[in-house]
């Protein structure tokens, strides 16, 4: 017996060595980066869910009820402080009629070089300098919304004239104004 008690301290040593007590933490072990922020994939994939949510014009709750959630798990999913599992996904991908898939699409190359087993070891966070998204937020995307809203072709076409209008600078503005259609008259 003295021989396996030595090959399991010897075991046990090695696996010290490995394993630091900063990363023997639940944060660490849960797929957070070394400074316990959440996963870079899963703050893409709470975007994406956001996105969707928020395009189908449905509010946290609404989620939260039709997946027997509260409407705050539904916000710690969407900012990513709360990592999903492969029911829950499938279940927030039938609810918003999309495919899986689409969590994932649009991901970066280093977001998705930010796997848990990929920066498990790492003393430091992953450099994922991903821009936010302009469609992930709120306003564009209710924008969006309202856009299809318009019940003609006609008014989505004067409005986005409107917009490219009004965001435009001077130069751009006055030359937009030169090329611009003469308006029929209505009877």
């Amino acid at each position: 017996m003295g021989c396996v008690d030595e090959l399991l301290e010897h075991e046990m040593k090695q696996l010290k060595s490995v394993v630091k007590p900063q990363e023997a933490g639940r944060g660490r072990i849960r797929g957070r980066t070394a400074s316990g922020k959440p996963n870079p994939i899963d703050v893409h994939v709470g975007g994406r869910l956001r996105e969707r949510r928020t395009l189908l014009g449905m509010s946290q709750t609404a989620l939260a009820e039709a997946i027997g959630l509260t409407f705050q798990q539904v916000q710690k999913y969407e900012s990513g402080a709360n990592r999903m599992g492969a029911s829950r996904l499938f279940e927030m991908a039938t609810v918003l009629d999309v495919d899986i898939e689409y969590f994932f699409d649009g991901m970066s190359d280093d977001v998705a070089k930010s796997s848990p087993r990929q920066i498990m070891n790492r003393e430091t966070d992953p450099d994922v300098s991903e821009e936010r998204n302009p469609m992930l937020r709120r306003e564009t995307l209710e924008l969006v919304r309202a856009f299809y809203r318009f019940p003609t072709t006609e008014m989505r076409e004067q409005f986005t004239n409107l917009t490219q209008l009004l965001s435009a600078d001077e130069a751009e503005a006055e030359a937009k104004k030169g090329k611009r259609k003469p308006r029929a008259k209505r009877t």
